[in-house]
C-alpha cells in the first residue's frame, strides 16, 4: 500500500467511526422526543443480536460426528444456568467461553 492509500484508508475508517458515533445524537438530539419506533428497536434488538450469536455459535455444530455436540451443550447450559444464577452478562459469556475453551482443550480432544 502506498503511503496515500494508507492514509485515505486510515481518513475513512475514522470518518465512517465518527459517523456512527455522532450520527445518533445528530438524528435524535436531547430536546425532541425519539420516535416510538426507535424506542420499540431498542427494547427488542437486544434479544435478536443474542439469539442471531446462538444461531452463529452453533450453526456449525457436528451432532453425529465428533464429540457429537456435548461441549456445546454443556457450555450452552452453564451459561443459561449462571445468568438466570447472577444476571451478569459479562460473567455468563466469560464463564461459559472458559468452560468451552477448557472441555474442547482437554477433555473433548481430536
Amino acid at each position: 500500500m502506498t503511503t496515500l492509500q494508507a492514509l485515505m484508508t486510515i481518513g475513512l475508517c475514522v470518518l465512517g467511526t465518527m459517523l456512527t458515533r455522532f450520527l445518533p445524537f445528530i438524528l435524535f438530539p436531547e430536546n425532541k422526543e425519539t420516535p416510538k419506533y426507535i424506542r420499540e428497536l431498542g427494547s427488542v434488538l437486544p434479544y435478536a443480536v443474542i439469539g442471531l450469536l446462538v444461531v452463529y455459535c452453533l450453526k456449525d455444530v457436528n451432532f453425529p460426528g465428533g464429540s457429537h455436540g456435548i461441549p456445546e451443550l454443556i457450555a450452552v447450559v452453564f451459561i443459561v444456568i449462571v445468568h438466570t444464577w447472577k444476571k451478569n452478562v459479562l460473567l455468563s459469556i466469560a464463564g461459559g467461553t472458559l468452560l468451552y475453551m477448557v472441555l474442547v482443550q482437554y477433555i473433548f480432544i481430536g
